[in-house]
């Protein structure tokens, strides 16, 4: 066990932590018990209840089970932005025994359809902004019904706030699926409850060196290790407010900003879409206290000429990850607010966290120590032996919040793990190092990866999708250096000969957007003649990299 950290422990915190031996949704069914008529959920101006809510959940898995079929183990899609219906959609899949597959928003028809076959999702809940990237899916995938929510079926009669979404405030359409009001209306009532917590409960989609998405299997046990140790860590209590402005389908925004918070019974401030003017009035209008968020959005919320003009004192804690927040910003924070950006480490592997840092003690630009009951160490990645304190190796995790593996994937599932002393380490494919303090400090990535504000792309993915453009003949997809987002997708591109001079690096980028979520399509496209290989034809794409991290330089 790495016991380095256990000097910089925060000293009211025990060193272990026991699961709990219920379920994600006997948080809820525990939490609308015990605080019915407290307002669990705000939207825009609307607030609901723990009564509201429970009472919508169940309706919808009644829903669910009789008019879709919907059975213990089935996986269902959820594939909606933030609001009330994600909330109610989650934990009424999970009423049903059945498993949460949430997919992110921005992904079109090809990435929906490749996920849907690949764990044989039969059913699916769907914002209707983005339902034209499912309804066509039927034919060709495994999914046999959609449900269709709008959100403005949430939304106060007499709103507060100006400049929402156009899909927040969209009304309700029709078309030849389920409308969400017309399912609650069945008033159907689900069978009795019959979950444990070795079920598998959710499986978010990642991706790995071979570009493709795998789905990462998690039971309610490793969801419930880091979601009380998210409320335990953090200091929460059920008065505090949190403003939910990261996606749900993402890890951290499911622990930190729906199922921790609704778990201790505090209240969640939903944001459908960033919007630092919206962010900055629903902390003064609510008095959030906790902000858990990726460094871009603090760094946009900073640069809010009008951010003076709010009273946002309420807050007591800002935290987050996906990127590392500027040190000057995390000073700008420091002096505006007396607050220090707290900063964590995780994967969608381990369901969020591994490496908190410790609240009261945090280091800028460092991933923490490791959390309750997590062995995590950093090994030589070819010897697979533990390095010295301030060495570079790999990050290895051991923790209950770990997932099983990849969903029918057993190879890849093999070669993630190791075993050391006894213990099955996840190999997480982060370069980093341990300081003198025990302190985790992340230096480079082993995998092929770019970090797009927070968003993990995979080159080689995005590369088989420019590879279906009629008029690219080669291509290599790099990360470059981004003073905003950290990391920027770019695109080296050989064009077919008959092609050459007639296609602009606009009508590349153009038709990205249109195969592929707004996170993954190149920002920039170069256009080349050839690209660098190896003597047996392998595209040298590190050293494309390197030259553009010098050009940056420059």
């Amino acid at each position: 066990m790495n016991t380095k950290h256990y000097p910089s422990w925060p000293g009211r915190l025990p060193k272990t932590l026991t699961v709990p031996g219920t379920t994600v949704y006997d948080n809820i069914l525990v939490s609308a018990k015990r605080y019915p008529d407290k307002v669990a959920v705000h939207y825009y101006g609307a607030s609901y209840t723990y009564a509201d809510l429970f009472l919508e959940v169940e309706g919808l898995a009644g829903f669910l089970e009789h008019s879709f079929n919907v059975r213990k183990g089935d996986r269902v899609m959820l594939y909606m932005q933030n609001a009330p219906q994600y909330v109610i959609s989650m934990f009424a899949i999970l009423r049903l025994g059945a498993v949460v597959v949430p997919i992110n928003p921005m992904n079109k028809e090809a990435e929906l359809e490749f996920c849907i076959n690949d764990c044989g999702i039969k059913a699916g809940i769907v914002g209707q902004e983005i339902y034209e990237n499912v309804q066509g899916l039927k034919a060709s995938t495994t999914l046999e019904s959609i449900l269709v929510a709008a959100y403005s079926d949430y939304l106060p009669d007499q709103q507060p706030f100006t400049n929402l979404p156009d899909e927040v405030v969209a009304p309700v359409k029709q078309h030849s699926d389920v409308r969400w009001g017309d399912a609650l209306a069945e008033g159907r009532v689900p069978s009795e409850y019959t979950g444990s917590q070795e079920d598998v409960a959710f499986l978010p989609y990642t991706s790995g060196t071979t570009g493709m998405p795998k789905g990462c299997v998690h039971t309610h046990y490793s969801y419930q290790a880091n979601t009380f140790s998210a409320a335990h860590w953090s200091g929460v209590a059920n008065s505090t407010v949190h403003l939910a402005a990261l996606p749900f389908f993402h890890v951290t925004g499911v622990i930190h900003s729906l199922i921790m918070p609704l778990t201790i019974g505090a209240s969640i401030v939903i944001m459908t879409r960033w919007n630092r003017e919206h962010a900055a009035e629903m902390i003064e209008r609510y008095a959030c206290t906790n902000w858990v968020n990726i460094s871009t959005m603090v760094v946009d919320f900073l640069a809010n000429p009008r951010i003076q003009d709010y009273d946002i004192s309420s807050l007591t804690s800002i935290s987050g990850g996906g990127a590392a927040l500027p040190e000057a910003v995390g000073e700008q924070l420091h002096e505006w607010l007396g607050l220090r950006y707290v900063e964590g480490y995780g994967l969608t592997e381990t369901i969020s966290h591994t490496h908190f840092n410790p609240p009261d003690a945090p280091k800028l630009q460092c991933l923490g120590i490791p959390a309750f009951d997590v062995d995590s160490r950093v090994i030589d990645p070819v010897t697979l032996q533990e390095v010295e304190v301030g060495e570079v190796g790999e990050i290895i995790v051991n923790g209950p919040q770990v997932f099983e593996g990849y969903y029918n994937r057993p190879e890849e599932t093999a070669e993630s793990f190791i075993e050391i002393e006894g213990k099955r380490f996840f190999r997480t494919g982060d370069m980093g190092r341990i300081d003198e303090d025990g302190y985790f400090f992340m230096v480079d990535r082993i995998k092929r990866m770019i970090n797009a504000s927070g968003f993990n792309v995979w080159p080689s993915e995005v590369e088989s999708y420019l590879f279906n453009h009629p008029d690219i003949q080669q291509a290599c997809v790099v990360g470059v250096p981004d003073p905003v987002r950290g990391e920027s997708v770019k695109a080296f591109a050989v064009l077919h000969p008959e092609s050459e001079g007639k296609v602009r690096e606009e009508d590349i980028i153009d038709w990205a957007k249109e195969q592929m979520a707004a996170y993954k399509y190149p920002r920039s496209v170069e256009f080349r003649t050839s690209l660098p290989t190896t003597a047996s034809g392998k595209i040298l794409w590190r050293q494309l990299q390197n030259e553009e991290a010098e050009r940056s330089k420059s």
